[in-house]
Order: structure tokens, then sequence, then C-alpha cells
């Protein structure tokens, strides 16, 4: 590519995120995506891949399989206590946003919203945190209510909840 070439790609790719929208509040001098263009790709063994037409393929299917991957274990991991289901979702999608522009932008309109949810101020955390338990506590309670108490459970916490109304 010629360097006319790449600053036409540089000037179309800024163009594209002037638009507008909620991601310009997120990162204003952020242009352009580094992994659109070969040569702009900061990785030199990435830069290689996407030079040959039949390997980027085989990148981008592998890059696809590993994202999915994370966010179907995340899905598998979520009811189980411990450190699951959304932190392995957003890496799965972190894995997606390295290849594909939908995944970044929506990778960066969960940062906006966690951004903005970091400036409020504490009474509307806690309200908000409440709120979240109370749904999760209804959402449970309705589901043991439909499906009864799993044969997994602990027999002193199933006990407990066998004496709930309707289950």
């Amino acid at each position: 590519m010629s360097a006319d070439q790449a600053s036409r790609t540089a000037r179309r790719h800024r163009a594209h995120w002037k638009r507008g929208g909620a991601f310009d509040e997120y990162e204003p001098g952020h242009n352009t995506h580094v992994l659109i263009e070969p040569t702009e790709d900061r990785w030199e063994w990435r830069r290689k891949i996407r030079q040959d037409p039949r390997k980027l393929v085989v990148y981008r299917i592998g890059v696809a399989v590993a994202g999915l991957f994370f966010i179907i274990l995340g899905a598998v991991t979520g009811p189980i206590p411990g450190p699951g289901g959304i932190p392995l979702v957003l890496l799965g999608l972190a894995v997606w946003s390295s290849e594909f522009r939908w995944a970044h932008r929506l990778m960066r309109l969960f940062r906006l919203i966690l951004r903005r949810l970091g400036r409020w101020p504490l009474r509307q955390k806690v309200l908000l945190t409440v709120l979240a338990i109370c749904v999760g506590l209804t959402a449970a309670y309705l589901g043991f209510v439909v499906f009864g108490v799993p044969p997994w459970m602990p027999d002193v916490i199933a006990d407990l909840l066998r004496r709930l109304p309707g289950v």
C-alpha cells in the first residue's frame, strides 16, 4: 500500500469515528481501530497474517471460535459461585473486539456505561445494588417455584428452600 493510499484510508477511518454518538464521549482522541488495515497493525505476527487472505480467514475463524468459547463458558459458569459469568463473557467480547468492528463498538459501549456508572453518587450506587439484589432474589425464587429445588443443592439449604411458599 502506498503512502497516499494509507493516508486516504486513515482519513476514511477518522471520518467514520467523527460521525458522533455515545462513543465520542469515551475516547475522543481515538480515531481509528488499530486492526483495520494490515499496515496499521501494531503486532508484526498479525500483520503478516493479514497480508495473506487465506491465513486471514483462518485467523478470523480462530478468533471467532475463541471468543465464542469464552462467552459460552461464561454463560455456563454464571450461576456457579465464584468469578465466572460476566468476566468470562467480557473476555470473549474482548477477544472478538480485537478482530471484529461490531464487537469493538459494543466493548466501547460497555466501557462508556461503566464509566458513567462510576460517576454516580454513592446513594445511587447503593440503590442500584439493592435493586439488583432484589431482582436477582426474585428471579431465583421464581426459578425454585417453577423448577423446584435442584438435586445438587446441599441438604441444609434445600430443606430451608422447601419451606418457602410455593416451592
